[in-house]
């Protein structure tokens, strides 16, 4: 008995692909073009046809993909197996697209246009490129490199110029592609484009010999970070700080007990457009001394049975959530839904409410409270991923982070 579409990918995640690959091309057609199919059959269906459409099913492909009503992940999969058709560019480059904002269709318009040789989309395209989400760098990149294979490097720098940091990292890229030595660009004065500089490099001796000629500290210490990531060598990473000075980010209110507790929980997965003296600081200082959590919760609930608060059993914030994790247990107390939660990060304690029994109940038991003043202040220069966006947070939402 021969195989059908429906045998070949039966569910979503079950598809024979070598099956679907072989299958003829015209039924693949159909399938794709039928909207009472399931979308991810029609997915499957179009990513088969790749190198061979029929040429009398293409219009049928390409109504598709002009179809605003159809699903995302079907129409994106056209848009790249549809790329050599020259004729979807005037529509590509209609300011409709703009007005279509279903999920990921932006980005597959653009690359199709890189795909379709369109020069015009090269900033729009290392804007992507320069994004902190991978699926959306990678697209971008992917349009880029369509471009570049279309018209040279040389003429896509060209359209693009060197003004904003996206077009500078693109520069970047290109040139380390092309075998060329992109140190200097640890000097770029964007944070972004010389962080994506140095995870290129992968000499050890040509940093150590930039290191006496780098032309600013931010190159010095994207040198030593760089450095480190290729020889993980704790002790000449710190001879090195000590050399430079021991530079850091300086933050008004931010005393060392938050700061050691906040740069040695973020300061190695902090974001591109971090200071690189925080990832530095966060290599060669110590860490704060290590403490039982379990031990700091039995404290804290003792403190408060003392004070005649009536704690509930503590919980992580990520069950306090329902979902998600973060650096804090919540601790409930009395009867209107009250909490006070605890850090995992060292003996800092706070509430919604800054009530005043709690906070004297828990310092008397060694506990710090994050008041708002203390609470409230920025770590500038930080970028931590906090519910989609990548800027500094303050101490508080440091110190009690959750995430879903």
């Amino acid at each position: 008995m021969s195989k059908t579409i429906t045998m070949l990918c039966p569910e979503a995640g079950r598809t024979d692909t070598a099956g679907l690959r072989g299958f003829d091309a015209d039924a693949l057609v159909e399938c794709v073009a039928d909207v009472a199919q399931p979308w991810w059959r029609r997915r499957a269906c179009a990513e088969a046809l790749a190198g061979r459409v029929p040429e009398r099913g293409a219009g049928a492909l390409i109504a598709c993909v002009r179809n605003t009503g159809d699903v995302s992940e079907v129409r994106i999969a056209l848009l790249r197996l549809l790329a050599d058709r020259a004729e979807l560019l005037p529509w590509l480059l209609h300011e409709d697209r703009q007005q279509d904002s279903a999920y990921g269709m932006a980005e597959a318009f653009l690359k199709a246009r890189g795909a379709l040789g369109d020069l015009t989309a090269a900033g729009a395209l290392a804007t992507l490129a320069f994004s902190p989400w991978r699926h959306r760098r990678e697209t971008g990149e992917a349009g880029l490199d369509e471009l570049v294979e279309r018209h040279g490097a040389g003429t896509v720098l060209a359209e693009l110029g060197g003004a904003r940091p996206e077009d500078r990292s693109i520069g970047v890229r290109l040139r380390e592609r092309a075998g060329e030595d992109v140190t200097d660009a640890l000097a770029d004065p964007d944070p972004g484009v010389a962080y994506r500089a140095q995870a290129l490099l992968t000499d050890p001796e040509r940093l150590r010999g930039y290191l006496a000629q780098a032309p600013t500290e931010q190159a010095k210490l994207w040198a030593v970070y760089a450095l480190h990531r290729l020889t993980g060598d704790v002790a000449e990473t710190r001879t090195l700080y000590e050399e430079l000075g021991r530079p850091r980010v300086e933050v008004a209110g931010l005393d060392e007990e938050l700061r050691a507790a906040i740069v040695h929980e973020y300061g190695q997965w902090c974001e591109e457009r971090s200071d690189p003296r925080w990832r530095i600081e966060a290599l060669c200082t110590e860490p704060p001394p290590a403490a039982d959590p379990a031990e700091r919760l039995l404290r804290a609930t003792a403190a408060l049975t003392a004070a005649g608060l009536a704690p509930k059993p503590p919980v992580s914030c990520g069950e306090a959530h329902r979902q998600g994790d973060g650096t804090y247990d919540v601790i409930g107390y009395g009867e209107n839904g009250a909490e006070v939660h605890i850090s995992t990060l060292g003996r800092f304690a706070a509430d919604h409410n800054d009530d005043p029994d709690v906070r004297r109940a828990l310092e008397a038991a060694g506990f710090r409270w994050i008041d708002h003043a203390v609470g409230s202040v920025r770590v500038t220069g930080l970028g931590v991923y906090y519910f989609g966006h990548r800027d500094p947070l303050d101490v508080h939402t440091l110190l009690f982070y959750w995430q879903d």
